[in-house]
């Protein structure tokens, strides 16, 4: 006598349960996200919560049965051969390991998140393609996240042990040679039910058009969407799509170019052949500087940057905010003037190919040469790569600098000696000239070299002990440049690529978490103050053309900051909704309708959303934003990134 062994069903009652098992693992996947965000989505009411996590389930069918439409599919073809122990063999293996990976994605952005702010999209395969030393940095950040690989593994037995409870039953004899019409009728009509009903569930209901990431804007602030979505989800719905549209807002140019455009009129007059020397530093969000959190208590009144706030005395400094999360998107918007208005980063989209400068390629009609600096391994995010493209006459990396005995292990050269490296290679450019560094060493997993273990005060935040070693080292190469000949006649713009993760309230807001210093130094010069408006990273190649009396027209989409005449205005992208910082209020635009409306002036913790009241202020801010938009997007498809 044969003993059963759980619970036995048909073909489709066994996929039946292995399906919900998912969805079930990906609701318990948010929680898990949440609980190990909580910092950052604790605002969220009870209510606000209970209605996200309910919602969620519509995007996490939805996901469940995209990466599972194979196994669905072909377990549910009306044909007796789906029995056969080789081919269900064949999709079980299919079906864990598929379900496997998409755990795991959300288990990565469980920490991931921290860095970005958002769900992990289609465009990580682009930037894996575009080197990111990820066989390095994946066993460190096992060892550092260990848990999280912890709790992914079990949720994987869950799945498995979930997913056998029911086992596929013996099919019955065969009625004829080749089966029975009633046995095909039935099959293939539950085949179209099935059919139907996953077509309705990855389209998210019997809505004219599928979910995708921005529906979640419906259900919750743009600030909770992430929390929303699931990472399957986020990178299912970005694979293969063509992010940037077409816009028609203004039917007329005429009528857009009079509410905003990128284009920058040439400042005739005596030009000014000052070397400029960007310095971008890695993470250096405002949260770790003294100069702009002096009204915070003894807490805020703490310094990672002693350096930099002395060096600010001297200068004209912004309060200033990112366009973007990541380096990839930071390095155009500083160096090109080009944010990234989409899923992806300019870089790595289509239209990288674009006809498009750098400050370096525009002001190479001048006669200046240029170089590029970063410690990191070549070919790293492709900036190699970019740098080339938008005119740099020379990149220098890890390559370049050619003594592996400075390298941290895991990035690339240590601040400190790469620094100097630069200092020296910036001292054999003809001038005038343009060079940007961009640092290194403040970056996970924070490297501070032995020697000054102990030298560097720890903060609230895991990064701000490198962010010290890395204002320390700019201090040396201060010390350093000091005493070369360029150095009196050289413009220094020193900025960060993004944001770290926050710690106050304030640098957990979608104002704060993009909240950048953008420092003007020049030395014996008339550059010195702390200004009231507001700065983003484009702002800075039309600010030094302006400063520089660069007499020729130019595209970037920020302002020139010195001219009184500007109207300042920050703009960032992240999960299909835009932000507008302008005329101190924050406009949250999902691409067809605003969905938020803040008072920072009055309420910087944007704890009221003022999108049914603040209707002057709304529609005024609304019709920049799509002017914004439409320019950006246009230009992008139509390569009319260049004025020439």
């Amino acid at each position: 006598m044969k003993k059963s062994k759980g619970l036995q069903g048909n073909i489709q009652t066994v996929v039946l349960v292995r399906i919900l098992v998912v969805i079930l693992l990906m609701f318990l996947s948010r929680i898990m996200f949440f609980l190990f965000n909580f910092k950052y989505f604790s605002g969220a009411g009870f209510n606000e919560l209970m209605k996200i996590f309910v919602y969620g389930l519509r995007f996490d069918i939805s996901a469940a049965i995209i990466i599972n439409a194979p196994y669905i599919l072909l377990n549910s073809i009306p044909f007796r051969f789906r029995m056969n122990k080789i081919y269900q063999g064949v999709l079980n293996t299919f079906f864990f390991f598929i379900n496997i990976v998409a755990l795991a994605s959300n288990f990565v952005d469980l920490i991931y998140f921290r860095f970005t702010l958002k769900r992990t999209t289609a465009d990580i395969f682009a930037y894996l393609g575009v080197g990111g030393d990820f066989n390095k940095l994946i066993p460190q950040f096992l060892k550092d996240f260990w848990y999280v690989l912890l709790v992914w593994i079990i949720f994987c037995i869950l799945l498995v042990w979930g997913s056998i409870r029911v086992k596929l039953q013996a099919s019955g004899s065969k009625k004829g040679k080749g089966g029975n019409a009633k046995y095909y009728f039935f099959q293939t009509f539950l085949f179209i039910v099935i059919m139907f009903i996953c077509v309705i569930g990855i389209r998210g209901g019997f809505q004219l058009r599928p979910i995708s990431l921005i529906t979640a804007g419906n259900y919750t602030s743009a600030k909770n969407v992430t929390l929303l979505l699931n990472t399957p989800f986020s990178i299912a719905k970005t694979f293969g799509n063509r992010s940037v549209k077409t816009i028609t807002f203004f039917r007329k140019e005429s009528d857009l170019e009079k509410v905003y455009t990128p284009v920058h009129k040439g400042n005739p007059g005596s030009f000014k052949n000052y070397n400029v020397m960007i310095i971008i530093m890695e993470s250096f969000s405002r949260e770790h500087f003294g100069v702009f959190n002096e009204s915070g208590g003894k807490e805020g009144n703490q310094s990672f940057t002693p350096f930099l706030d002395s060096l600010a005395g001297k200068s004209i400094v912004y309060r200033a905010f990112a366009n973007g999360k990541t380096s990839i998107q930071g390095i155009p918007a500083i160096l090109s003037g080009i944010p990234s208005m989409m899923d992806e980063s300019f870089i790595q989209s289509n239209y990288a190919a674009d006809k498009y400068a750098s400050l370096a390629g525009i002001l190479k009609s001048r006669g200046y040469s240029s170089a590029f600096f970063h410690g990191g391994t070549n070919g790293t995010m492709g900036f190699d790569s970019y740098t080339k493209l938008t005119g740099f006459d020379h990149y220098y990396g890890r390559s370049e600098y050619n003594n592996d005995k400075d390298y941290d292990g895991k990035w690339g050269i240590r601040d400190e000696e790469f620094f100097q490296f630069t200092a020296s290679k910036v001292n054999t450019l003809k001038p005038p000239f343009v060079a940007a560094l961009f640092s290194l060493s403040s970056h996970h997993p924070y490297f501070v070299p032995e020697k000054y273990k102990g030298m560097f005060r720890k903060g609230n935040l895991p990064i701000q002990e490198s962010i010290m070693y890395s204002d320390y080292s700019l201090k040396q190469f201060f010390r350093t440049v000091k005493k070369m000949s360029w150095f009196e006649n050289t413009l220094f713009v020193i900025t960060a690529d993004h944001t770290s993760e926050g710690y106050k309230p304030y640098y957990q807001t979608s104002t704060g978490q993009y909240a950048i210093p953008i420092v003007f130094y020049k030395p014996d010069s008339d550059l010195k103050g702390f200004e009231k408006d507001i700065a983003q990273q484009t702002d800075i190649l039309p600010t030094v053309l302006g400063y520089l009396g660069y007499d020729k027209d130019f595209l970037a989409f920020g302002v020139d900051l010195f001219n009184p005449q500007s109207i300042h205005f920050s703009v960032h992208y992240i999960s299909g909704v835009y932000g507008l910082i302008k005329d101190g209020y924050l406009l949250e635009f999902d691409g067809t309708n605003s969905t938020g409306l803040y008072d920072l002036k009055n309420d910087s913790l944007q704890t009221k959303n003022l999108i049914k009241t603040g209707l002057p202020a709304k529609a005024g801010l609304e019709r920049f934003i799509k002017a914004y938009i439409q320019q950006y997007n246009n230009r992008l498809i139509e390569n009319r990134l260049s004025v020439d």
